[in-house]
C-alpha cells in the first residue's frame, strides 16, 4: 500500500532533511502552498494537494486541505470494511503522517504595528482541524507538531518501519495542547483588535495549556504530587537554567520565584534572601559581596538553608560568601567562572541561571472549583507625599525607598524595617498590624541592629496609631505607609507629637 504523508508548516524550521528522509523511506509526500514551493526548491518531488484532492486552493488561499478526500484519508478507520469502501467511492487514499505547525497568530499579535487584518488572516482553521483528526485517529495516524520531534519519528521508521502506539499516544496529547493553547491566545488576544473588553482568563491561562509538565518528587508535602509546567521556550524566572546541583523541589521552586521577583526590585547590585515564601533579608552594595553580607546578617537564623538571588553576576568572592553558610538554592543571571568552581565543591546546592524579568504576567491562584486572575503587583509610585511637619532626610528617603521596594513582597501585614543599605527587621504574615511592627523590631533587636534613625514601610494603612508607636518606641524615625485610613488625621497626629516623619504612597500592597 502506497505509504501518504501530509506536509504543511509555517514553522519551516528542519522540513527539508525531514521530507528527504519521509521520500527516502517510501513515502508519498503531500503538500500545500509555501511549504509545496520550499521543497520544491529543494529538489524535492511533492504532490499539492490541490492536484491530489481535484479541487484547487481557493479564497486566497483561505481553504486547501479542508477536503473530504483530506479528512476521510486522515480519519479512516481501516478495520472497519465501511470504512474502506468510501474511501475508495471517493477516490481517498489512508494518510498515515501529518505533519503541521499553526500559522503565527500570536507572533503577528505581539507586533505593536499589527493591524486586525493581519491578525485575523493569521488565525488557522485548516491546520487546526488537520492537527485534531490526526491525534484523534491516533491508532493508526501519527501526528507532529512540533519540529523537535522530527528526529524520533524518523528514527522510528527506520528502525521500525512505523511509529510505536505509545508514542503516536504522547504525539496527539501534545497535538491537543497545542491546539488548545492556540485557540486560547486568539480568544484572549482577538478581541483588543476588534475594540472589544478583553477576556483575562484565556490569555493568562494560554501558554500552559501546551507546556511541558517536569514531574517533581512531591509537592509542599511528601503525601502531595507536583509538577513543574513551563513552555519550552519559557520566559521570566520559569526560563531559568539549572547549572549544578539536587533536583528542585516545588518549594525550592516557590521560593526561588520569590526571591527572583523581590531582588529584581532592588536598584543596584541587589541580595534578596527567601524562606518560606517570605523574605528574610535584603540589601543593596557596592558589590554582590557585600550586598550579600549584609542581607544575611539581617537574620543569619532564618538566612539558614534560605534560596538567595541576587541581582548582579556572582563573582568568585559573592561565591565564597556564600560557600560559609548552608544555602538550598542560589540564583543571578550570571556567574563567573571562579564562582562556579566554588559552588561545585558544594554538590548538593542548585544552582540557577535566571533571566531578567519580562513582566505583564498574570497571577493565577486556586479557590475550590475556580480561578483567581489578577494583574501582578508591579511598578512604584513616582513620588511620596509627605503628611507630617517633619520632613524624611535625604538618606531616610534612601532608606524608605528600599524598605517599600521590600515589602510588598512579604505575606501581609506586613513590616519592613531598614537603613539605606538592608532591612533590620521584617515581621509579615500577621492577622494584626501592630503584631507584624512588634515582630519586625523584635527581630532587629535580637540580631543587634540599632534602629535609631532606621526607617519602616507598611504594606497598608495603619488603622490605629499604636503601630505606629511601637516603631518610634524602638527609634524609627521615618515611616512609609499607602495611607486611606479613616484614622489617618490621628495616626499623622500621633507621628507628629513622636517626631516622626510620615509619608503617604498611594498605593497599597497586600499579598496573600
Amino acid at each position: 500500500m502506497k505509504r501518504l504523508c501530509l506536509v504543511s508548516v509555517s514553522d519551516k524550521t528542519g522540513v527539508v532533511p525531514l521530507v528527504q528522509e519521509l521520500k527516502a523511506l517510501g513515502f508519498e509526500v503531500l503538500s500545500t502552498g509555501g511549504t509545496a514551493a520550499l521543497l520544491r526548491s529543494s529538489g524535492l518531488e511533492v504532490t499539492d494537494i490541490a492536484s491530489w484532492t481535484g479541487s484547487p486552493e481557493i479564497l486566497g488561499g483561505r481553504v486547501k486541505t479542508l477536503h473530504p478526500k483530506v479528512f476521510a484519508g486522515i480519519l479512516a478507520n481501516l478495520e472497519d470494511p465501511r470504512h474502506r469502501e468510501e474511501l475508495a467511492h471517493i477516490g481517498a487514499e489512508p494518510i498515515e503522517l501529518v505533519v503541521v505547525n499553526l500559522y503565527p497568530f500570536q507572533q503577528v499579535a505581539s507586533n505593536p504595528a499589527a493591524t486586525p487584518h493581519e491578525v485575523i488572516e493569521n488565525i488557522d482553521i485548516g491546520g487546526p482541524s488537520l492537527l485534531r483528526a490526526a491525534a484523534k485517529n491516533h491508532t493508526r495516524v501519527t501526528v507532529v507538531v512540533d519540529p523537535q520531534d522530527y528526529g524520533l519519528v524518523l528514527s522510528h521508521l527506520k528502525s521500525n518501519g512505523g511509529i510505536p502506539l505509545s508514542l503516536r499516544r504522547t504525539l496527539a496529547l501534545k497535538a491537543f495542547r497545542h491546539t488548545a493553547s492556540y485557540d486560547a491566545f486568539i480568544a484572549g488576544e482577538l478581541p483588543r483588535f476588534l475594540d472589544m473588553p478583553a477576556p483575562k482568563l484565556p490569555a493568562a491561562l494560554a501558554p500552559w495549556l501546551s507546556a511541558e509538565e517536569e514531574p517533581l518528587r512531591y509537592g509542599e508535602n511528601p503525601h502531595q504530587w507536583a509538577v513543574f509546567a513551563r513552555p519550552r521556550q519559557a520566559t521570566g524566572f520559569a526560563g531559568f537554567r539549572q547549572l549544578q546541583g539536587k533536583e528542585l523541589s516545588y518549594n525550592n521552586l516557590m521560593d526561588a520565584d520569590g526571591a527572583w521577583s523581590a531582588v529584581w526590585d532592588l536598584p543596584g547590585a541587589g541580595v534578596v534572601i527567601v524562606k518560606h515564601a517570605n523574605p528574610c533579608g535584603a540589601a543593596v552594595a557596592e558589590n554582590p559581596e557585600e550586598a550579600y553580607r549584609l542581607a544575611f546578617s539581617s537574620d543569619p537564623v532564618s538566612a539558614f538553608g534560605g534560596v538567595i538571588a541576587f541581582s548582579s553576576p556572582v563573582d568568585g568572592p559573592a561565591a565564597r560568601a556564600v560557600a560559609e553558610q548552608f544555602a538550598e538554592v542560589v540564583l543571578a543571571p550570571e556567574f563567573t567562572p571562579e564562582a562556579l568552581a566554588v559552588f561545585a565543591k558544594k554538590k548538593n546546592l542548585r544552582v540557577l541561571q535566571t533571566p531578567r524579568p519580562t513582566g505583564g504576567f498574570p497571577r493565577l491562584r486556586v479557590v475550590d472549583g475556580g480561578l483567581l486572575v489578577q494583574q501582578a503587583d508591579e511598578g512604584f509610585p513616582e513620588s511620596f507625599r509627605v503628611v507630617t511637619r517633619r520632613l524624611p532626610s535625604e538618606q531616610e528617603k534612601e532608606a524608605l525607598d528600599l524598605a517599600w521596594r521590600m515589602v510588598k513582597h512579604v505575606a501581609s501585614n506586613a513590616i519592613v524595617v531598614a537603613n539605606h543599605r538592608q532591612t533590620l527587621g521584617i515581621g509579615g504574615g500577621q492577622p494584626s498590624r501592630v503584631d507584624a511592627c512588634r515582630i519586625a523590631v523584635s527581630r532587629a533587636q535580637t540580631f543587634g541592629h540599632a534602629l535609631a534613625g532606621a526607617v519602616a514601610a507598611s504594606d497598608a494603612f495603619f488603622p490605629f496609631p499604636d503601630g505606629v508607636r511601637v516603631l518610634a518606641e524602638a527609634g524609627v524615625t521615618c515611616i512609609a505607609q499607602p495611607g486611606g485610613s479613616i484614622r489617618d488625621d490621628e495616626v499623622v497626629q500621633v507621628a507628629d507629637e513622636l517626631g516622626v516623619s510620615m509619608v503617604f504612597t498611594g498605593r497599597r500592597h497586600f499579598r496573600h
